[in-house]
């Protein structure tokens, strides 16, 4: 009795087989099979399988990166935790850390910005008063920055928490009090829900959760005492800036209009803080004194 003849490789049609692709079911080769999670797949449904999976990481414009861990912001973590370890060291407290040098000299305080020290702008954002404040912050950023991070890419969203962090910052500078002294990553945190609320708009997802968490924590910026809200509000609106620029562009021009938002933001920041401080007095000087965590004009 002889066997019944076998179907020939649709690749190799001088090849003879048995074997099927589990996805498309026609016939193939050994050579032509590829392990997959199910069976085996002929080469042709892997390709398409790829392409399908690029296509579908393009999402409202942005190319979602394939990284399924994000890197920018344990980092990110990891530089505020550092820093306030610093601080509590040589506070030689973990509650009265901002009494350390090293938080006096990089904490925001127009006064000493506009006198020269313009890097405040920008270490006042990894500054934290006490554990408690450096753990809303952290658990914030680790909560909402790991999906932003995974839409946007490292580059952009690391470009996202910068420009945003100056936002807050730069609306600090301009508006608050010049006896004010300002920190903490929450600037750079609520540019990251602006940023949220983008997507969620640009993604068409539900915007009903995005919008409800950005509005609680405005009312909490407004009502609960010794929080900035000029930090917050700056940086939110920086940061829906940013993701607008980075999610909205057609194809073609995406990259150029993605480094000409960034830009072009970073260049109006710089344009207000020298604005700003033609306002101050040349001859401003300060004091501060660390027992009392306070600061005050000299004469």
């Amino acid at each position: 009795m002889t066997s019944p003849e076998q179907p020939a490789c649709v690749r190799h049609p001088d090849r003879p087989t048995g074997l099927r692709c589990v996805r498309c079911e026609r016939p193939a080769c050994p050579e032509c099979l590829r392990e997959a999670s199910v069976g085996y797949q002929c080469v042709d449904c892997v390709n398409e399988g790829r392409r399908t999976q690029r296509q579908a990481t393009t999402v409202a414009g942005a190319q979602v990166t394939t990284n399924t861990k994000p890197v920018v912001v344990p980092i990110l973590v990891l530089l505020n935790v550092g820093y306030f370890v610093l601080n509590a060291v040589q506070a030689s407290s973990l509650t009265s850390n901002s009494a350390s040098i090293s938080f006096e000299m990089g904490v925001l305080w127009p006064p000493v910005v506009a006198s020269g020290e313009w890097w405040r702008l920008i270490t006042s954002g990894f500054l934290h008063y006490g554990p408690i404040h450096l753990l809303m912050n952290m658990f914030a950023l680790w909560i909402i920055g790991r999906d932003l991070e995974l839409l946007l890419g490292r580059v952009r969203f690391a470009a996202l928490y910068l420009v945003a962090l100056l936002g807050g910052s730069t609306a600090v500078f301009l508006f608050s009090s010049m006896s004010s002294a300002t920190a903490g990553a929450s600037g750079a945190v609520f540019g990251l829900m602006g940023a949220m609320a983008v997507a969620v708009f640009r993604l068409k997802l539900p915007v009903g959760q995005a919008l409800g968490i950005i509005a609680l924590n405005i009312v909490f910026s407004f009502t609960v005492p010794q929080i900035s809200w000029l930090g917050h509000i700056g940086g939110l609106v920086t940061g829906a800036l940013v993701a607008i620029g980075l999610l909205y562009p057609p194809a073609k021009i995406r990259t150029q209009v993605q480094v000409a938002t960034v830009v072009g933001l970073l260049v109006v920041l710089v344009a207000l803080v020298f604005v700003r401080d033609g306002d101050f007095a040349g001859n401003i000087t300060c004091e501060y004194n660390p027992r009392l965590n306070c600061y005050r004009l000299g004469a």
